[in-house]
Formats: C-alpha cells, sequence, structure tokens
C-alpha cells in the first residue's frame, strides 16, 4: 500500500490486545445516521490519517471489550490485583482524556465511584489512585519533551491505538473505504481492515476517521465468528480546541500519600501508571531475557512470548486463576506441555518450563508459534 512499515507489522495483534487494557462505563460508542461526505479512496485516506496534525484535543473515551473469556471464580473484588486481571480482559470503562502538543497530556478514569489519574504538564507528571488514596510525582529532566501520547496510558488514545493498526498494513491486509458515519457528532470515514490470513482470531478492524481534522475518533474490532464487537474504544465527545495549561496541573487531596521521584533522562512519564493500565502485550522490541516480551511471527497471525519474570509468577501463582488453569486442556508438542486457554479472541498457551504464549489467533496457530520460540 505504500505505508506499511514492515518492520512494524507485528503490532497489528498486539495492538488489539493494548486496546482491551484500557476497557471499561457508559457502554459502546453510539454512531447517528450516516453523513453524506466526498468519495475517497483508501490511499488517499491513508495518507491524510498518516499526516494529521493537531495542537490539541479534550474529550470523553468510551471502550468496551468482549473477548469471550470465562468467568474467573472469586475475581470481582476492586481492590486486589485479581480485578486487575479481569478489568484488562473484559467490560466497559469512560476516560476523560486531553492532550496538547508537544508535552502535556492528561487521562482521568472512573470505575466503581473511583478515580485514577495521569497528567503530566511537561516538568512532572502526577500519576493518582483514589482507591488506594496514594500519588507519586516524577520531576522529569528539563530537555525530555515527552510527546502527549507518550505521557499517558496509550490504550486510553484512540488516534494512538488506530495508527498502530494503520502502521501495520501489509500485502495479507485488505483495505477500504466502508462508508461514511457520525461519531461524538463529527463526520468521519470509515476504513476497513480485513485479514487475508485465517490464522488469526480477528475478523476485521474499522477505523473511523474525522472528514475535517483526519484524526481517528474510534477504533472496532470484530471477531472472525460472532456479529458483536469484541474491541470498541472511541470518543462519544470531543472538541480539537487545545486545552488550557491549567488542565494539566495536579494538586493531590488532603491526606492521600504521595510518593516523590525523579526520572531518568530515557524514562517515559507513563511509565509511573500502575500496571493494570499498562500492558506488557505491546513490546517495543524482542528479547528472550525474563519478563521482556519476544515477538514470533509477523503480521496477524504473531504471537508474544513472555519468559519466566513476574509476568508467569502472576499468573501461576494466583490461587482463582489456578482454577480456571485446572479446568483448561492440558496440550503438548515439540515445545513441551502446558495449559491451552482459548475464547473467540485470545489464545493463551502456559508451559510447564515458565513460558507465556499469547496472541489474536488460533490454538493450532498458538501452538506453532510456540513450536518455534526460543526456551
Amino acid at each position: 500500500m505504500g505505508v506499511a512499515q514492515r518492520n512494524r507489522r507485528w503490532l497489528v495483534p498486539v495492538a488489539a490486545v493494548a486496546v482491551v487494557a484500557g476497557v471499561g462505563a457508559i457502554g459502546p460508542v453510539v454512531a447517528d445516521a450516516s453523513p453524506k461526505l466526498p468519495s475517497i479512496t483508501a490511499q488517499d485516506l491513508l495518507t491524510k490519517v498518516q499526516t494529521a496534525k493537531v495542537n490539541g484535543l479534550s474529550g470523553t473515551v468510551s471502550s468496551t471489550a468482549d473477548l469471550g473469556l470465562p468467568a474467573i471464580p472469586g475475581m470481582s473484588g476492586h481492590d486486589g490485583s485479581n480485578s486487575q486481571i479481569t478489568d484488562l480482559l473484559s467490560g466497559q470503562h469512560t476516560a476523560r482524556v486531553a492532550f496538547a502538543s508537544p508535552d502535556k497530556a492528561r487521562v482521568s478514569v472512573m470505575d466503581n465511584q473511583s478515580e485514577q489519574v495521569w497528567t503530566s504538564d511537561g516538568k512532572s507528571a502526577w500519576a493518582y489512585d483514589s482507591a488506594k488514596r496514594e500519588a507519586t510525582k516524577l520531576t522529569l529532566p528539563a530537555h525530555q519533551n515527552a510527546k502527549p501520547e507518550k505521557a499517558a496510558p496509550r490504550s486510553y488514545n484512540p488516534q494512538d491505538v488506530a495508527k498502530q493498526f494503520l502502521s501495520a498494513i501489509d500485502p495479507t491486509t485488505k483495505v477500504q473505504v466502508s462508508g461514511t458515519e457520525k461519531v461524538a457528532g463529527r463526520d468521519a470515514y470509515k476504513l476497513r481492515l480485513v485479514p487475508k490470513t485465517d490464522k488469526t482470531t480477528v475478523g476485521s478492524v474499522t477505523l473511523a476517521i474525522d472528514s475535517k481534522t483526519w484524526v481517528p475518533l474510534d477504533v472496532t474490532v470484530m471477531p472472525r465468528s460472532g456479529s458483536s464487537a469484541a474491541v470498541e474504544l472511541g470518543f462519544t465527545s470531543v472538541s480539537f480546541d487545545t486545552p488550557s495549561a491549567n488542565t494539566f496541573t495536579f494538586t493531590p487531596p488532603k491526606g492521600v500519600k504521595v510518593t516523590d521521584q525523579k526520572a531518568p533522562a530515557k524514562v517515559a512519564p507513563k511509565q509511573i501508571a500502575p500496571k493494570q493500565t499498562t500492558p506488557k502485550l505491546l513490546p517495543r522490541k524482542s528479547g528472550a531475557q525474563a519478563g521482556k516480551p519476544t515477538v514470533i511471527g509477523n503480521g496477524w497471525d504473531s504471537v508474544v512470548m513472555f519468559k519466566g519474570g513476574t509476568q508467569t509468577a502472576g499468573l501461576t501463582g494466583n490461587g482463582q486463576l489456578a482454577q480456571l488453569l485446572a479446568k483448561a486442556p492440558t496440550v503438548q508438542g515439540s515445545w513441551g506441555k502446558g495449559k491451552l486457554v482459548t475464547s473467540k479472541m485470545v489464545s493463551v498457551l502456559l508451559t510447564d518450563d515458565g513460558r507465556i504464549f499469547a496472541g489474536l489467533v488460533t490454538p493450532d496457530t498458538l501452538q506453532a508459534a510456540a513450536a518455534k520460540a526460543p526456551r
């Protein structure tokens, strides 16, 4: 298509998993009647999206996820780590977001009568959890100018998520303009990406592209089977006016425990965000060492592997999750032996030697990737 970035093709399925980390509570984004807009080719629309630039925006983002995973007994509490895992894989969430070029960003997530805030004004960054009554302040180096989308959890930014899909387009993807719709009161084109391979569980990804700013407003992921969306992330209201500077300041409420940190030159503000909303399934680069992901395969059928580290311990060491694994079928192959957990979208393989494989792929594709993986 001319816009492909071959070295980032693995981002397609992994980005869809990343969307799940931001899911959560006003329900799915509702589109109005289809507006009449001038015709445009998929190639021209792709070009406009990839060159789009706005100085700032603010709005409300709604997200929903239904990956078809089975319920895990005893994992409904709000404060425990169990609920953090559940929140990543299902549910509805709402976030208020604001960005201002080049280094200001704020995300506020409301869930279960509690609030989590991540904000950066370019000089300092804050992460606040009202349920825990804790806040972390990170002082940034004077020369560090974090981009807005880097300064807060990426999974709450429809633009960032959409661009990950777009950057991963390759010959295994059919791209077409599939119509128009209204999103957050704005006229938008629908850009549809359809995998040509049957190795993925993704049926299609549809991006709603604003017809004036060319900014992605909504991302919808459909499974290969079923008629309801597996994941949807998008604006329910949005303004492209640049937010005022005080939008990004933060004053901790009285009685909140504050931890001060000073960031090294290469640390991005988003690293202070709670782990449950900063997904590890979106690797920056591959690596076989403990705790870092390795990407196996390309395009839609790529798989992420975690070798040892806290990710494995967090899954196998949880008593309630162990109940789910006990019911999962045991599989084996040249890669070894392990437990296979599947749904309409996600396949996860936990091997007896401490590796975890995950992807938006079929179980056979997952095991084939495991056979190719380093030990």
